[in-house]
């Protein structure tokens, strides 16, 4: 596993952006943050596109940049497949051509990345005659996705790549991009602020926050305090819960989860029984009971222990975390609610789920 090493400032008049940040990419990292936050400049840095940031920039055993020392690789020795917002294909070239581009140029690079096999993975073979001006706006970030794997890279880069596609259309290419690092065996950097693709696609997550990383770490850790380290909304505040779907009552249509030994009903969802999934609890769909609650038709309940309750003195509110085994649940409830409560570490709660979301890798 490669790890990226940053370490470096780039001043751009108004703007600067400050990154001190080591850890091994796996999977899919997110790059998240608001609109502003320096993610495209941070990419634009790693890809080698930025030769006045000071500092230095490495993968693996490679020092990609160091003003120090002198070192600059430039972006095209430096082994990154490149997907943007907008496709960037050869308009005069059919996908096949496209394609076959980035094939032939990087044909003496060992790599076990063939072109039949990302085209099977993306699924572009009804696509290989067509031009890119025919094609919809998913079907051409595919063609991006596919002709820059055929750079053979040792890391993708992806900037905002679905921010132009509506949500049915992002919907049906999360999945392709999720598939991409154990079907090619590279790391992905993605670029995003649309919180719902970082908890779909992610295995670790990079905030970034007025040009400085904010917070880093895996998904479901970084993500349950993120608003509080300076990087996220409280809006969108929560966890991600890991799960095993237990099996699908065809009656009511619903499937059934374990989590952490508690039993917990999604509608019906085509999954096998003994599937690992996870679950997205946004915070201000959690209500607290010091009582198991009867009587409500939100019947998803977990039993747990209040570890930690964060006050807002300047609003109404508060963040109360809850252990449900070794995982954590996350609550936003009133100020006035944790003192009739009597709400405090080490009391017994129940965790009423209004709504959770399916990580859609699964589905």
């Amino acid at each position: 596993m490669d790890q990226l090493s940053l370490d470096f400032t780039l001043d751009q008049g108004g703007f600067a952006l400050s990154a001190a940040h080591q850890a091994p990419l796996r999977g899919i990292t997110a790059l998240f943050g608001p609109s502003g936050a320096g993610k495209s400049t941070l990419l634009r840095v790693i890809a080698g596109f930025e030769p006045g940031a000071r500092g230095r920039v490495g993968f693996g055993d490679t020092v990609w940049q160091d003003s120090a020392g002198g070192i600059f690789v430039p972006p095209h020795k430096r082994g990154i497949g490149m997907v943007f917002q907008d496709a960037r294909l050869f308009g005069h070239l059919s996908v096949a051509g496209n394609l076959d581009f980035a094939d032939r140029r990087s044909a003496a690079i060992p790599s076990d990345i063939t072109r039949d096999a990302v085209i099977a993975a993306l699924d572009l073979e009804p696509l290989l005659p067509r031009r890119p001006a025919s094609l919809s706006g998913g079907e051409r970030q595919r063609v991006a996705i596919g002709r820059a794997l055929l750079t053979r890279p040792h890391l993708m880069l992806m900037d905002e790549p679905l921010a132009a596609l509506d949500l049915r259309r992002k919907a049906a290419i999360l999945p392709y991009i999720a598939a991409l690092p154990q079907a090619f065996g590279v790391p992905v950097l993605y670029v995003t602020h649309a919180i719902d693709e970082v908890t779909r696609i992610a295995d670790d997550l990079i905030a970034l926050n007025k040009g400085q990383v904010a917070a880093a770490g895996p998904l479901a850790e970084t993500f349950a305090r993120l608003d509080l380290d300076g990087g996220g909304s409280r809006f969108e505040a929560g966890v991600i819960l890991s799960a095993t779907v237990v099996g699908t009552d065809t009656e009511w249509q619903l499937t059934g989860l374990d989590v952490e030994g508690q039993t917990l009903a999604m509608p019906a969802a085509q999954i096998d029984a003994g599937a690992q999934v996870q679950l997205r609890v946004r915070a201000r769909d959690v209500l607290l009971a010091t009582q198991r609650p009867e009587g409500l038709s939100a019947q998803n309940i977990l039993t747990g222990t209040v570890t930690e309750v964060i006050a807002e003195p300047d609003t109404a509110f508060a963040e109360v975390f809850v252990a449900v085994g070794a995982q954590s649940v996350r609550a936003r409830v009133t100020r006035v609610a944790v003192a009739q409560l009597g709400l405090a570490p080490g009391l017994p709660v129940h965790a009423v789920l209004k709504a959770i979301s399916f990580d859609r890798r699964v589905l």
